[in-house]
C-alpha cells in the first residue's frame, strides 16, 4: 500500500520510525516535506549556491522581531527582500545588518545547529546514517535539556556516549 505524505497529498517518498519514551512514530512526508525534515539526503552534489538559495526561498518569512522586507545594509543599500531574491550578499556589513534572519536560515538548515559539522564521504554508506542518527540524537537531548527533564537527557546522553564509542 502506496501511503500519502503526512503534511500534503502528495505519495511519500520518506520515511521514519522512533520510538519516543516508549511510543512508535511514524512519519511519511513526500521529497519537498521530508527535506524540510532534515529527512532527505541527497547523493548528488548541489553546489552550495543553489541550496542555499532554495532554502531561503522556502523560508523567506522569518520571524525577526520587525518585517525583513524593513532590512536595509548601511553599508551597500541592499535590501533583505533583494538577498532573498538574489541569494547573494552585497558586502560584509549585510551580514551584521542581517544576522538574525540569517541565523534563523541557517539554524534550519543546519537542525538548530549554528556550526558546519562536516560531511561523510559517499563511500562511508552506513557513516552517513550514523551520522544523521548522531545529529537527532543530540538534538533529542538538546530538547530535554531546554524542557528541563534532566532524568531523559542522562538517559540520552549515555546512549550518545555508546553511539559515539560503536563507532571507533
Amino acid at each position: 500500500m502506496k501511503r500519502k505524505c503526512d503534511r500534503c497529498a502528495r505519495p511519500a517518498t520518506h520515511h521514519s520510525v522512533e520510538i519516543v519514551q516508549g511510543q512508535k512514530i511514524e512519519k511519511h512526508f513526500c521529497e519537498q516535506h521530508a527535506s524540510e525534515e532534515g529527512m532527505a539526503i541527497k547523493s548528488i552534489h548541489t553546489p552550495i549556491n543553489e541550496l542555499l538559495t532554495n532554502f531561503v526561498k522556502m523560508h523567506s518569512e522569518v520571524e525577526t522581531g520587525r518585517p525583513t522586507q524593513d532590512l536595509i545594509c548601511e553599508s551597500c543599500g541592499m535590501t533583505f527582500s533583494q538577498f532573498r531574491k538574489d541569494t547573494l550578499l552585497g558586502c560584509p556589513g549585510c551580514y551584521k545588518t542581517f544576522e538574525a534572519p540569517l541565523s534563523t536560515i541557517l539554524e534550519r538548515a543546519h537542525e538548530g545547529g549554528t556550526c558546519h559539522i562536516g560531511k561523510v564521504p559517499r563511500r562511508a554508506g552506513a557513516g552517513e546514517q550514523r551520522q544523521a542518527q548522531l545529529i537527532r540524537m543530540r538534538k533529542r537531548l538538546n530538547e530535554a535539556v531546554v524542557g528541563e527533564d534532566y532524568e531523559l537527557a542522562a538517559r540520552l546522553r549515555d546512549d550518545i556516549n555508546r553511539f559515539e564509542s560503536q563507532s571507533g
